[in-house]
């Protein structure tokens, strides 16, 4: 997975800097993988009730952008501007190793099918319905909603077929936990009034 990574700014031959939107472009449609397992890691953090409100919004839009059938993510013009120290981009990634390293062992490409552009699609209209659970701000479902983004994430970074489908299941279940939980929200509050 990290290899994947610094391949990407090696494309970019040896400047000091490289513009963030030329790395993503450089991953082609594994930025997808990569950029949502950020934000999906980022929302798994304890976080007061409502906050995913605000955390959840770029997986909305980069899930959105994947069920478009974009080739890579696209950012707004500035953050593409921004330029991506080389030097700190790999002290990043070896930084991630120790995380990285227990999956690189479990993670390998598996049922390429699975990533053809119509499935690919289909896969991020399933991750965008995922992040709307995880945008509505209903306790217990954010965590599961979280966890799936990433997982399924992970599968999309490194090409396996058997971690992405795992993730869609577990994305199945936060959506079956939001529902739940919401109705039992409405009946409450129906029985309240």
């Amino acid at each position: 997975m990290s290899r994947s990574l610094l391949l990407a700014l090696r494309r970019r031959g040896n400047a000091d800097a490289v513009p963030l939107g030329t790395v993503l472009a450089d991953l082609g449609d594994r930025s997808f993988g990569w950029s949502i397992m950020i934000f999906a890691l980022f929302n798994l953090i304890p976080m007061p009730i409502g906050s995913n409100m605000i955390t959840a919004l770029p997986l909305l839009l980069l899930t959105a952008q994947m069920a478009l059938g974009l080739p890579h993510v696209r950012l707004p013009g500035f953050i593409n501007r921004r330029r991506v120290s080389r030097r700190g981009f790999q002290r990043v990634v070896l930084r991630l190793k120790p995380v990285l390293g227990p999956l690189e062992r479990i993670i390998r490409p598996r049922h390429p099918w699975l990533f053809q552009p119509r499935c690919e699609r289909l896969v991020g209209v399933c991750l965008f319905v995922v992040a709307t659970a995880l945008f509505l701000p209903i306790p217990l479902s954010g965590f599961i909603s979280a966890f799936a983004l990433f997982i399924t994430a992970v599968g999309l970074a490194e090409r396996d077929g058997s971690i992405t489908l795992l993730g869609l299941g577990i994305g199945a279940a936060a959506i079956g936990v939001t529902l739940a939980a919401a109705a039992t929200i409405v009946i409450g509050v129906q029985a309240a009034t």
